[in-house]
């Protein structure tokens, strides 16, 4: 195999790893705070690049044609609008079933889901039809060594990994951050101390979701084409790439994006009918996993949670 394409694939699993691991570490978020399992998060991601879309539309049609500047307001009108989305989700949905049984909390999310999904299929534009995404990055390439990367992989790139070592940072070196840590270890404990229990949950929906518009925005710009049901596999993947990593650990889930990104470009390399077989591959190689190590890679139990 010629050094471009090993190129070819390195950076693709780079994007996949970038992506899989915004989602993942929302998911370690919601379970670390909360202990439950935000399973429309998937399709926040997919409210995401949908919101991105519509505000590129909205830009352009205000007369605002740099690109420079229509990419960093796309980028944080898409985030301010699903931060809202989660902290409307937390504040109207989640905290009033607190104490509720489990499995009634993981039906309203899952139904919740449904309800963006068809909302987008339904009420946008012909919202059952894929849609273009803009192209508002460079695709010129750039030699590094022996091989050819292009410059918009490499933006991406740096955004994906600037907004998780902005999260790690706040989470780990930061007051709110601190709060969090401690509402995650012990809700009654953090309470006592006199942390703002209603307000660390609604800013920790709002972050996670604002992991998923960044994760939505650079799906979109990578693939260039956006659709309503493009979330169902994407949460699906997030949420086993955390579960296999430690569910609860930022660290475990950045490491299970990496891993699924990892094993998809294996498969898609290694079997023949590449685009049918890689995520099957994927996720009988994970089931293995989970099945060897059950806590995940990094376990939750000798690691501090989020």
């Amino acid at each position: 195999m010629s050094p471009d394409i090993l190129a070819q694939y390195f950076v693709s699993g780079l994007m996949l790893a970038m992506i899989y691991s915004l989602v993942a570490v929302g998911f370690t978020l919601f379970f670390g705070v909360l202990d439950i399992i935000h399973f429309a998060h998937g399709d926040v991601f997919m409210v995401g690049a949908f919101v991105a879309l519509t505000s590129f539309i909205g830009l352009t049609l205000a007369g605002v044609n740099i690109v420079a500047l229509q990419l960093v307001l796309m980028i944080v009108v898409t985030i301010a609008a699903l931060a809202l989305l989660g902290i409307l989700t937390a504040r109207l949905l989640v905290l009033p079933m607190k104490g509720a049984p489990a499995l009634n909390v993981l039906l309203m999310t899952m139904m919740l889901g449904t309800i963006l999904r068809e909302s987008v299929r339904l009420f946008y534009p012909e919202g059952a039809n894929p849609k273009a995404f803009p192209h508002l990055l460079p695709t010129a390439s750039v030699s590094l060594g022996n091989i050819m990367v292009r410059i918009d992989n490499i933006i991406m790139l740096a955004i994906g990994a600037a907004t998780i070592v902005g999260v790690s940072l706040l989470i780990n070196r930061t007051k709110l951050g601190l709060a969090i840590r401690a509402v995650a270890q012990d809700e009654e404990t953090a309470k006592t101390m006199g942390i703002n229990y209603t307000l660390i949950v609604l800013v920790t929906f709002g972050l996670g979701s604002a992991l998923a518009a960044v994760a939505g925005v650079i799906s979109g710009l990578y693939y260039n084409e956006i659709n309503f049901s493009m979330g169902l596999m994407l949460g699906a993947i997030g949420f086993s790439a955390a579960i296999t990593g430690g569910l609860g650990s930022i660290y475990g889930a950045i490491l299970g994006g990496i891993l699924f990104a990892v094993l998809q470009i294996i498969g898609a390399v290694a079997m023949p009918f590449a685009s049918a077989y890689k995520d099957v591959f994927a996720f009988a190689v994970v089931i293995v996993i989970m099945t060897w190590r059950p806590t995940g890679l990094i376990s939750t139990l000798s690691s501090e949670r989020v």
